[in-house]
């Protein structure tokens, strides 16, 4: 079965998302604003969410975390939740 490794960032709005996503490309700590800015208590850890496999995150983010590319931003990524940037790790 696979597994994959994230973290994320959850913020209340889109744009406030858009506007890490590109303090982050543009070299800002993923790790710094997690702990500064994400709604998640996981943001005390850097965002991170640990590993975790298909169906144990809503689908939204199984999405995102299974299918697209490690180690880069993606987002925003709108759940029930709020709107996510998301950084898969690892995947395996």
């Amino acid at each position: 079965m696979a597994k994959a490794s994230a973290r994320h960032i959850l913020v209340e709005k889109e744009d406030f998302c858009t506007e890490l996503i590109d303090r982050i490309k543009k070299g800002e700590d993923f790790g710094e604003l997690a702990q500064k800015h994400s709604k998640c208590p996981s943001g005390r850890n850097g965002g991170d969410l640990g590993e975790f496999g298909p169906g144990q995150m809503v689908p939204e983010f199984d999405t995102v975390v299974f299918n697209e590319a490690v180690g880069i931003p993606h987002g925003p990524v709108k759940t029930n939740f709020g709107f996510h940037i998301v950084e898969i790790t690892s995947r395996s």
